[in-house]
């Protein structure tokens, strides 16, 4: 029994024993540790301004260095182009970025004088005052919060009046701002529209971007679409990025007076090294919004298509190819779209955890800080001499201001980095609208990119295959009043030559008509006569396009009124001009048998769809009024009667003919040929004959031609008949 205490007794005293010693051992190294901290705190206020001084010089070197690059990176050659599509593969924060900014930014502010620039001034103003109203918040923030800690109530109400005070100027510059950011956004979108509209709805340039050149397949979604993106990007990234520019500079000078320049200098080590991991982590958001606007110019181009062609794919009961077909670019979008909404949540996620979390530690600390380092054994003096001595609502005070002004530089920094992602997304938005403005200035300079097909994509790839014809240029020449083409290639766009040389010449009174099979060349001849298609070789003799005036098969009947249709592209001002009156055009409209169209549709400035109110015949009995209209030296008509009857047909060509109108007629119809004395006839082989034209005779040899052909189908039949009674018989 004894022995047994004795032994609990014994072990009892070893295990007081070894935690006595562990306790000695902990609490002398925890002591080590504070004497070393103490240590620290009292050298750092002994050489506090030498370690301010290398931090200064230490700031100054990386700013030398970030300006270096940003040099190097303005100043680097540019990347080669994709020479199939004459653009990037992607759309990179690059010397091209920065050359397209330039261009696109002096479109939509015209100068230091212009309205643009004067309400960019207004909005820096206000940026900075809501800015300067942040720093005086906080200041206010942390003497109500000290005041409450001292119990001074006096100066807690009036501190809690001054804060509502500043609540009137606060809203009414957030509400200016977004007014003046709105506005911004509406006048570079209108300037940059204007200066599009300007080159595109010149020189025939809209109908060159979409029939002579490759690159550009929805320049209708470019305009309406990416150019108001781009403005209204570009008026937010300029407040996104310079307010909070401006605050993370004025916080942090606040910040340095109150906390030194050495936390504030730890704090900016942390944010640049997270930033530079976020920078290697952030997703190409760039390339990523230009193949989404790719994708959904594809996807409205064949909505577009299938409204355009309507009719003809109903009657082909066409309509599950065509779903096949906007189904499957509309999934590849959906596609695209899900993958960057996938890649937004990692890079939302990670951004944000460093942005709000990571970033605010940091700054808790740095703020807490100066506060634990007074309470260290021995340092209080130092610290008090390089501080002050401060009591604890002065210390309350101080952090909550601190602590406010770290939330809001904390909150400036990282809105600089969701700046960044919109920098990039900008940075698509601005190749795409300056690849719409590249393109229009080439076409209309003459330089296409067409893709080749069938012949002339094998001849393209032959060695010797000689001089490339679509890169020549033939000779234009204003003509007083005839039309002459002497050695003229008639060649596709895409490079297929369907005349190698065409010659022939018409003067007023020698009307044309032009016969040939299918894709020989008629057409083509109209349009480089019209000027849309370039004239690749030889000599061109023409009037100028006002003496020159196209009728299609399928009249274009513009938005607008029924006197619209008929003086078109004349408006009422350009008809008051010409001193003619509604009269006249009724007595024009009965010429074509169409008088009755004025009280039926319910007079002149009657507007509806007109394409879909009026009948084909009707459309071409407008069309040849808007002819008489015009009164032209030439006129060109493209297959404009087919739905009309003879009778009003037999009318129209007769007052063409009064008026002094020289006709050149695309038309298989024997009743025209009369109408004409000169035929133009390719033979589909890449030949043509132009000689003058006996309708008399022409119909003569056309019947006697039927008769032969007739009369060979009988021998034909009676020699087959032979053959199979001759086989009988044996």
């Amino acid at each position: 029994m004894v022995a047994a205490v004795n032994t609990d007794m014994f072990v009892g005293a070893v295990v007081d024993r070894i935690q006595n010693a562990l306790y000695q051992r902990v609490h002398g190294f925890k002591r080590r540790q504070l004497v070393v901290l103490t240590k620290a705190v009292m050298l750092y206020a002994r050489h506090q301004k030498n370690i301010r001084r290398s931090i200064v010089v230490l700031v100054c070197i990386g700013l030398i260095s970030r300006l270096r690059q940003m040099i190097k990176l303005t100043t680097s050659e540019r990347k080669p182009k994709d020479v199939k599509s004459g653009s990037r593969q992607k759309a990179q924060l690059d010397r091209q970025f920065f050359e397209n900014m330039r261009r696109l930014v002096g479109i939509a502010i015209p100068g230091l004088l212009s309205k643009e620039f004067g309400m960019l001034v207004a909005h820096t103003v206000l940026l900075i005052f809501r800015t300067f109203l942040s720093v005086v918040v906080a200041t206010l923030d942390g003497q109500i919060v000290s005041s409450l800690v001292r119990l001074q109530g006096r100066e807690f109400l009036v501190g809690i009046a001054k804060w509502m005070g500043m609540a009137v100027p606060a809203t009414l510059t957030n509400s200016l701002l977004g007014y003046v950011q709105t506005m911004l956004a509406i006048r570079f979108r209108q300037n940059l529209t204007e200066h599009v509209h300007a080159k595109y709805l010149a020189n025939n340039t809209y109908y060159a971007v979409g029939n002579l050149d490759d690159r550009i397949k929805n320049a209708d979604q470019l305009i309406a679409v990416d150019v108001a993106k781009f403005a209204s990007s570009l008026a937010e990234i300029y407040s996104n990025l310079a307010k909070p520019t401006l605050d993370a500079f004025v916080y942090n000078v606040q910040l340095a007076r109150s906390l030194g320049v050495e936390s504030l200098f730890g704090i900016m080590v942390i944010i640049q090294a997270s930033m530079g991991m976020l920078r290697v982590l952030t997703p190409p958001f760039g390339q990523l919004v230009a193949q989404e606007q790719r994708l959904e110019g594809d996807f409205y181009f064949a909505h577009s298509r299938l409204i355009e062609n309507a009719e003809e794919i109903a009657l082909y009961r066409g309509h599950e190819a065509e779903k096949r077909t906007i189904s499957r670019r509309y999934m590849r979008l959906v596609r695209h779209v899900n993958r960057v909404f996938r890649l937004n949540v990692f890079y939302g996620m990670l951004e944000d955890f460093v942005v709000k979390y990571f970033w605010g530690a940091a700054g808790l600390v740095a703020c807490a800080a100066p506060v634990f380092a007074e309470r260290l054994p021995g340092a209080q003096r130092a610290v008090a001499a390089v501080q002050g001595a401060s009591t604890f609502g002065d210390r309350t005070r101080d952090f909550i201001t601190n602590r406010r002004l770290l939330l809001s530089g904390s909150d400036a920094l990282g809105r600089m980095m969701y700046s960044y992602r919109e920098i990039v997304e900008l940075a698509g938005f601005a190749e795409r609208v300056t690849e719409l403005l590249t393109v229009l200035d080439d076409v209309n300079s003459g330089n296409y990119v067409k893709a080749r097909v069938g012949k002339s994509a094998e001849k393209s790839l032959e060695a010797d295959s000689g001089p490339d014809i679509i890169s020549q240029r033939g000779q234009v020449i204003e003509s007083a009043d005839d039309v002459e083409f002497i050695k003229v290639p008639i060649v596709s766009p895409n490079g297929d030559v369907l005349v190698e040389q065409l010659s022939f010449h018409v003067t007023p009174g020698r009307h044309l008509l032009i016969v040939g099979p299918n894709g020989c060349g008629k057409s083509s001849m109209f349009r480089i006569l019209g000027g849309l298609w370039p004239v690749y070789g030889g000599t061109l003799r023409k009037p100028s396009m006002s003496q020159i005036f196209y009728i299609p098969q399928r009249p274009y009947l513009p938005i607008g009124t029924l006197r619209d249709q008929i003086i078109y592209p004349d408006n009422a001002s350009d008809m008051a001009q010409k001193g003619i009156v509604d009269a006249e055009l009724l007595d024009i409209l009965r010429v074509v048998q169409l008088e009755t169209i004025v009280e039926r549709e319910g007079g002149w400035d009657a507007v509806k769809p007109w394409r879909d109110a009026l009948s084909g015949g009707d459309k071409q009995r407008i069309a040849m009024a808007r002819l008489f209209y015009h009164r032209p030296q030439y006129a060109i008509m493209d297959e404009c009667t087919s739905t009309v009857s003879m009778d009003v047909e037999k009318i129209m060509y007769t007052h063409a003919t009064k008026l002094g109108i020289t006709l050149l007629t695309v038309s298989h119809r024997q009743s025209l040929w009369q109408y004409h004395n000169y035929i133009l006839q390719y033979d589909g082989q890449g030949g043509y004959m132009f000689s003058k034209l006996d309708p008399n005779r022409r119909i003569a040899l056309m019947e006697e031609k039927q008769q032969i052909e007739q009369e060979l189908a009988l021998i034909r039949d009676m020699e087959a008949r032979l053959g199979e009674l001759e086989s009988q018989s044996v």
